[in-house]
């Protein structure tokens, strides 16, 4: 082969760049990483965007894929400062009447509180967490290929594939249909298409199985581990290189693009096929979030005892009054009362905060691109579900869509989701293909959550970008999943 100046670059270091630089490193190659901003993480940074000590993160915050990962379960991570804390409500669902749905570790708990649908509850999610050591991989995995166990992934087709409002039909109390709707609901999409159900069956299956973690000292603590980790294996990272032409990069073998199809385009897109680069324009991209950080002089009050002691705070009160604020912000229109992802770090890891005070971190979901200031209709949200919440604000902090596509270019237009995954494109991420991480050019690759699974802090989609690529163009295996 002949000699470059390394065998692989990776462009992005998100978690799913950082997780396609390590798989070439195991495999005893020369890897670059490349970072256009002067800090690594992507989606994994944490900043102190209001006050002097408040600690927050600028994207993810709460991290069930990240401890469900079966590729981040190989890595050493906690050798390398990687701690994780887990709440002992995972996600609690407040509703107007001043009581709370709430997701536990214990299965049998969570269903025992949801009264009459404890049954519906067991039927739904138990066969998911019983099977998910045998399909996670090929649920976090290219939708196309042979699955190990065939009958357990057919089984979770029919819970995943049907839309959240049909699934939701299962249930007949508003706690139940609730806190199903909060979950659906992070498929950023109404709740009314097909495979919506998808990513609220894996969210509460990661729940009863490993929980919903919270990194001690930020999201950016997984970015940094993840990059140790890397170096330690002799990799090298530059930052502040953004990188806008093939023509910015030194020689290699292969290169990995942690991007989405609109910025792939504009780097590399004079290297594709008529038909390839058709397919990437033709790549659609979903609703947008509006982000609030805030620093607080106290924790947030709600109402409902379990709120108050949950990491992850689903705020939309019932199904239908989810299912048509998500409905409104798909059609373009702006939702009075959003679903409201809100997460209060700082109450278990007081590193976020100085002594006695707090942060909070939350978004809603938006038209592509909006231009109209959420800040206070989210905080209306929050207030209505615990009030004298306005009152402990010390200092805020918003990210609109355009804010959060300057502070990272894969999010266009504010979709954090690296692209819609609905029935259109939940098999065809980011075109038509059977290896959906290889373009049309020799050696070039995209790794980013706009490939199979798509979004989230897992890392498996840069996994199997490398895995492909460690087999096309230097004929080796990459290391296994546990």
């Amino acid at each position: 082969m002949e000699k470059r100046d390394f065998d692989a670059i990776v462009v992005g270091s998100g978690p799913n760049g950082l997780a396609a630089a390590i798989t070439m490193q195991q495999a005893g190659l020369s890897v670059l990483l490349v970072e256009a901003k002067d800090v690594i993480g992507g989606g994994l940074r944490s900043k102190e965007l209001t006050l002097p000590g408040f600690v927050h993160d600028v994207c993810s915050a709460i991290h069930p894929m990240a401890a469900a990962s079966p590729f981040f379960k190989t890595l050493p991570l906690q050798q390398h400062g990687l701690e994780f804390i887990y709440p002992e409500v995972a996600a609690a669902h407040p509703f107007d009447d001043g009581t709370a749905a709430i997701l536990t570790k214990s299965l049998e708990e969570t269903a025992s509180l949801l009264g009459t649908d404890k049954q519906a509850y067991l039927r739904l999610m138990e066969p998911v967490v019983k099977s998910w050591p045998c399909i996670d991989k090929s649920v976090l995995g290219p939708p196309l290929s042979i699955p190990s166990h065939p009958i357990d992934m057919a089984l979770f087709g029919l819970k995943a594939m049907p839309s959240a409002l049909m699934v939701a039909k299962r249930f007949s109390t508003k706690e139940a249909k609730g806190l199903w709707a909060g979950m659906a609901a992070h498929s950023i999409q109404p709740l009314s298409n097909l495979a919506t159900s998808a990513i609220g069956v894996v969210l509460m299956a990661a729940g009863h199985l490993g929980g919903w973690p919270i990194p001690k000292g930020g999201s950016q603590s997984i970015a940094n581990a993840l990059a140790s980790y890397f170096l330690s294996l002799g990799g090298k990272i530059e930052t502040n290189y953004y990188v806008k032409s093939l023509q910015q990069l030194p020689s290699a073998h292969a290169v990995l693009f942690d991007v989405t199809p609109k910025q792939l385009l504009q780097i590399a897109g004079h290297k594709f096929s008529s038909l390839y680069k058709w397919q990437l324009k033709k790549y659609r991209y979903g609703m947008g979030v509006f982000k609030v950080d805030w620093a607080l002089d106290d924790a947030i009050p709600f109402t409902a005892e379990a709120a108050r002691k949950a990491g992850t705070v689903h705020i939309g009160n019932t199904l239908e009054e989810i299912a048509a604020g998500e409905h409104t912000a798909s059609i373009g229109a702006t939702p009075q009362k959003p679903f409201v992802l809100l997460a209060q770090q700082s109450i278990f890891d007081p590193s976020r905060a100085p002594e006695g005070k707090h942060t909070a971190w939350a978004y809603c979901h938006v038209p592509n691109g909006s231009k109209v200031d959420m800040t206070s209709i989210i905080e209306n949200q929050i207030e209505r579900f615990a009030p004298g919440f306005k009152d402990r604000i010390l200092a805020k902090h918003s990210f609109s869509p355009a804010k959060m596509e300057d502070y990272n270019p894969n999010y266009i237009g504010g979709d954090i989701n690296g692209g819609i995954i609905d029935i259109g494109q939940l098999f065809t991420r980011p075109v038509i293909s059977l290896s959906p991480y290889r373009t049309s050019a020799k050696g070039l690759y995209i790794c980013s959550s706009s490939t199979p699974p798509g979004g989230g802090v897992h890392g498996m989609c840069g996994y199997f970008a490398a895995k492909r690529a460690l087999k096309d163009v230097f004929n080796l295996k990459a290391k296994p999943l546990i």
